[in-house]
């Protein structure tokens, strides 16, 4: 097995994680696999918030166009 790097180390890890949550969730349903996607966005919203404010970016452009997906089906939805 070939060395990994700390954050090669950490990627896999996250992966499994949100593939054991999937599978159980899944099991729930759609209900279930729509709340795995919403976690792994927010994880992703937020690790994307630290790289950018690490990168002199802005912090919260993740976090808008998450904002406006959300925003955009809750339209289409919302009675």
């Amino acid at each position: 097995m070939a060395a990994q790097t700390k954050e090669e180390r950490q990627a896999a890890n996250r992966l499994a994680h949100f593939q054991q949550r999937e599978a159980e969730r899944a099991a729930r349903g759609p209900r279930g696999l729509a709340e795995s996607w919403i976690e792994r966005a927010r994880a992703i919203a937020a690790t994307r918030e630290r790289a950018a404010r690490a990168a002199g970016k802005d912090p919260a452009a993740a976090w808008n166009d998450l904002a406006r997906t959300v925003s955009t089906w809750v339209s289409r939805y919302e009675e």
